[in-house]
């Protein structure tokens, strides 16, 4: 587990004790549903619920020596019930328990990684409001395009983890479910009634088929959703990165008091945390792959999935939720500079504004060819020699001939260009 990254909410989920408190509950379960089959006495079942037990220790003990897990779970808990441990795990195999156990924990941690994307969908949208008329550049390609706004920046990046939302509810949906099937999941020595029953108790869905293992794509969903969500992630930190460089220096993440940024360069101040969210959206794609290849298992099953899945499903839960935590952090404390936006997209003097002259020159009847021709050439020579396009452009005889200096000024208007942010805000938020 990476314990380094572990906030104490989802370290729980995935520490040891709970681990086999959900075996113990599913082994109890099963219990009571054979108690109703008149498969186990009242009184053992009695004894069973009173004095079944275990320690993490105990168990790790014995394994040490049955070099098998559940067997070692088995024993621990015969040692604390007596004799009615026989009626214990009756029909079943490891897997009914681990996996059934094991959807539970991904159940569990998908309602902690709803709660985390909840706060986090809050602060975006607070902080899209805020900033929704602060105009700033649009880029295409990393160089200048148009204006857009910094809080359509957030929006997209809200909208987008809505969609995240929604493929985590899935996914979460699509793991909710157990198997009490025996052997090879054709209930040979246990009744269909036993899981049915195991199931509604944990609020789980029984599988419809399964063979000794619930099967692996219900997995490989659940990992390549907090891959996809850690890449959106992914995207937020590497734009905030961008515009945090110092020669665009529009935005930054938050720098606390008495932080450092370089041992050896004081002025540094460097988007380590984005950095680190980029990083680890990279480790999650990797358990996304790994867990796509656990689906393919030989016949009705094999365990080259489990070492693997040990890692990742544990870990990959344990660093979205990491990430949503620094990426609310980033969010809520965003530096944000306008009139260095302002700086930026005044360069080359309103050469962002070529699609607009390009229009009015299209509306007073030149080709389209032939006014991109007459536009470019102003714009290039702008950027080439670092002039002023708006100069150029009203300075051109060729042009003046087809429309006035002053509708030509008329044009350089930036508020014209984000007229519709506000329309955009009302489709995406109501």
């Amino acid at each position: 587990m990476l314990d380094r990254y572990s906030l104490p909410e989802m370290q729980a989920v995935w520490a040891p004790q709970n681990k086999f408190q959900k075996w113990l509950a599913i082994e109890i379960a099963a219990c009571e549903a054979n108690n109703k089959l008149g498969l186990i006495p009242d009184k053992d079942l009695k004894t069973i619920k009173a004095r079944a037990a275990f320690t993490v220790e105990r168990i790790n003990e014995i394994e040490k020596e049955t070099n098998h897990d559940v067997i070692a779970f088995l024993t621990n808990v015969a040692e604390n019930v007596g004799p009615s441990s026989r009626f214990i795990h009756l029909g079943l195999t490891s897997s009914d328990i681990g996996d059934t156990a094991l959807c539970l924990l991904l159940k569990q941690s998908a309602e902690i990684l709803e709660k985390d994307l909840v706060k986090l969908l809050a602060v975006l949208k607070k902080q899209a409001l805020q900033y929704k008329d602060v105009i700033m550049i649009g880029r295409t390609h990393g160089i200048h395009a148009e204006p857009t706004t910094f809080g359509l920046k957030l929006l997209l990046w809200y909208e987008e983890l809505r969609r995240g939302q929604q493929r985590l509810a899935q996914a979460k949906k699509t793991i909710s479910v157990g198997k009490l099937s025996g052997a090879v999941g054709t209930y040979a020595n246990i009744d269909p009634s036993v899981e049915k029953y195991v199931c509604q108790q944990l609020g789980l869905t029984p599988c419809a088929v399964a063979t000794q293992v619930v099967q692996r794509d219900r997995h490989a969903e659940f990992v390549t959703t907090l891959a996809l969500i850690g890449a959106s992630l992914e995207k937020i930190a590497v734009e905030i990165r961008l515009l945090q460089k110092t020669d665009t220096a529009e935005a930054a993440e938050p720098f606390g008091k008495g932080q450092k940024g370089s041992s050896a360069m004081p002025h540094k101040r460097n988007p380590i945390i984005c950095e680190r969210i980029t990083g680890l959206a990279r480790v999650l794609r990797g358990y996304a792959v790994t867990a796509l290849e656990n689906i393919a298992l030989w016949h009705e099953r094999d365990i080259s999935h489990s070492g693997a899945e040990r890692i990742i499903l544990g870990d990959g839960c344990i660093l979205l939720d990491y990430m949503f935590s620094l990426m609310q952090k980033v969010i809520s404390g965003l530096e944000i500079y306008p009139a260095r936006m302002q700086k930026n997209m005044d360069a080359y003097g309103g050469i962002i504004f070529s699609q607009r002259v390009l229009l009015a020159l299209v509306g007073k009847g030149l080709t389209r060819e032939q006014a991109y021709a007459l536009v470019q050439r102003n714009a290039l020579r702008a950027r080439d020699a670092d002039g002023s396009f708006r100069d150029n452009i009203t300075g051109d005889p060729e042009v003046l001939k087809l429309i006035s200096k002053a509708e030509l000024l008329k044009l350089f208007d930036y508020k014209y260009t984000i007229r519709n942010v506000g329309r955009i805000f009302k489709k995406t938020l109501g």
